[in-house]
């Protein structure tokens, strides 16, 4: 244990008290840690990959290349803003405390509930997407047909594993998630390397970066480029683990924001050469959009590779996917954990319960499995219903990444900003961090194709509408019993200097 780590955890712990927690979690992650299990949620093996068929007909290349630049520009700055809130308040909580501190309870209980749902969606989206993908390879390995039922089943085994992983304490998490960071990016290198290297026949840098398609059935082109930048958004998410894994990180007040923006910027630069070297690649471009496999990516392997390969690729895929959405299954259940020790969630009691040989959040991990598993039960009957629960993830965690930070701009100078902060930019950064995700949030409800029936209808509003709904009703019934411990702000300010 080096004299630096040594000193620093009691600081942390100093840290936490004075925000009016004591420490329950074990301080076994680094800074290093702390980036990788950002870098596994975003994972743009699991996010690039499952979205890029979407973004194939939303626009085709062009969007996805200069979307992909765009989008991940603006997610800098909602990055760098949430860092500077999370560097003041390093809490499991994350963004429902910066919330409560700086806006009140009602702040705090909504943006709570929406990073929660968020959370928990994200878990579903990320293991049963990872189970398509396994489906595929398994089609290509044993000629097996995937039917929503054996999708279910590896489903529930990828959860199962997930659930065992997290169980074993915070140690073993973060090794993984160090492990995916090189594998990730491992992972692109070979990935494109080959996709460049192998096939005799590529489209041009005129068709990656200008080629237009539109299959969405709407004629507006801006419409369309709109909707397109979703493959980018919907990736960039899932950044603000680094801050709920702030009470197991040791210096986290520097190493949890810092953890945040480093895990935008690496993906952004990953996030393209990946998409670059899919679409340089592409030998036929319907064929690939209406693949049997039912995974575009899997599609351009095989037309590039052959079976040998493409499996080989598909099983890069696959590993990245399970250790992002065994990253995710960590930060949820932190959510929970931190949201119950408040007093927020049915059976609070419960759900903060901590194991005293390792530290984990025992209860919270099995409940954020059992609700993601019911939250995907709709896949057996329909992938629109799917859908709309999975975009539940993006729906509810990006406007709650803008609260803390639209809120931190409200309270001007009573807020009292840690160690890690942005200065004199951080008005200019925190108006266009806000300003960028009320226009995604708007473009998320929007619908994604043309004519609009129930299949092409999007749920998203809804499932916001109906989580609000229950938010509500919840915070009526029990509100009561939630209360984030207060602290005054002078004596915060005072406690800042001393920690740092």
């Amino acid at each position: 244990m080096s004299h630096a780590h040594s000193s620093a955890v009691p600081r942390d712990e100093q840290l936490l008290r004075q925000l009016g927690y004591q420490p329950q979690l074990v301080r076994r992650m680094g800074p290093f840690g702390n980036f990788a299990v950002s870098f596994s949620v975003i994972s743009v093996l699991s996010g690039c990959m499952t979205l890029y068929g979407f973004g194939l007909v939303t626009g085709g290349p062009a969007v996805m290349m200069w979307g992909w630049v765009g989008v991940g520009a603006m997610v800098m700055l909602v990055g760098a803003a949430l860092a500077e809130v999370t560097s003041a308040y390093p809490t499991s909580g994350a963004l429902y405390f910066m919330a409560d501190r700086l806006g009140g309870r009602g702040w705090g209980w909504y943006t709570g509930w929406l990073n929660l749902l968020g959370l928990l969606g994200g878990i579903a989206g990320i293991d049963y997407g990872a189970a398509t993908f396994t489906g595929a390879l398994l089609n290509m390995q044993f000629g097996f047909t995937p039917t929503p039922r054996s999708l279910m089943v590896i489903y529930t085994v990828i959860l199962l594993v997930h659930a065992m992983l997290n169980l074993a304490g915070v140690r073993l998490v973060s090794v993984l998630n160090s492990i995916s960071v090189w594998w990730h990016i491992g992972g692109v290198v070979v990935i494109v390397g080959a996709l460049v290297l192998v096939p005799s026949h590529h489209q041009s840098v005129g068709f990656v970066f200008g080629h237009w398609s539109n299959g969405t059935g709407w004629s507006s082109p801006l419409y369309v480029v709109m909707i397109g930048l979703l493959l980018a958004q919907y990736t960039f998410s899932g950044y603000d683990a680094s801050a709920h894994l702030s009470e197991e990180t040791t210096g986290a007040a520097v190493s949890a924001p810092r953890g945040i923006v480093r895990s935008i910027w690496t993906s952004w630069i990953a996030g393209f050469v990946l998409l670059f070297g899919l679409t340089f690649a592409i030998k036929d471009y319907a064929g690939t959009v209406g693949t049997s496999t039912g995974v575009p990516p899997a599609q351009i392997f095989l037309d590039a590779l052959g079976t040998g390969g493409a499996k080989a690729l598909l099983l890069v895929v696959i590993v990245a996917q399970l250790f992002c959405g065994n990253a995710e299954t960590a930060a949820a259940s932190r959510m929970v954990f931190a949201f119950s020790r408040d007093g927020a969630l049915p059976g609070s009691s419960w759900w903060r319960r901590t194991s005293p040989r390792t530290g984990t959040p025992v209860s919270a991990v099995w409940l954020s499995v059992v609700v993601a598993f019911l939250l995907a039960l709709p896949a057996l009957w329909s992938v629109t219903a799917y859908n709309a629960v999975v975009a539940i993830n993006v729906l509810g965690i990006t406007p709650a990444y803008a609260l803390p930070i639209f809120l931190r701009l409200r309270a001007g100078r009573r807020f009292t900003p840690g160690p890690w902060n942005l200065g004199r930019w951080s008005r200019p950064i925190g108006v266009a961090a806000v300003a960028w995700v009320a226009l995604v949030t708007v473009l998320f409800c929007l619908p994604q194709s043309s004519p609009i029936t129930s299949d092409t209808f999007n749920y998203a509003p809804i499932a916001l509408a109906c989580a609000l709904v229950l938010a509500t009703v919840w915070r009526w019934i029990a509100g009561r019993s939630y209360a984030p411990p207060a602290v005054g702000s002078a004596r915060m300010a005072e406690l800042a200097e001393e920690v740092v």
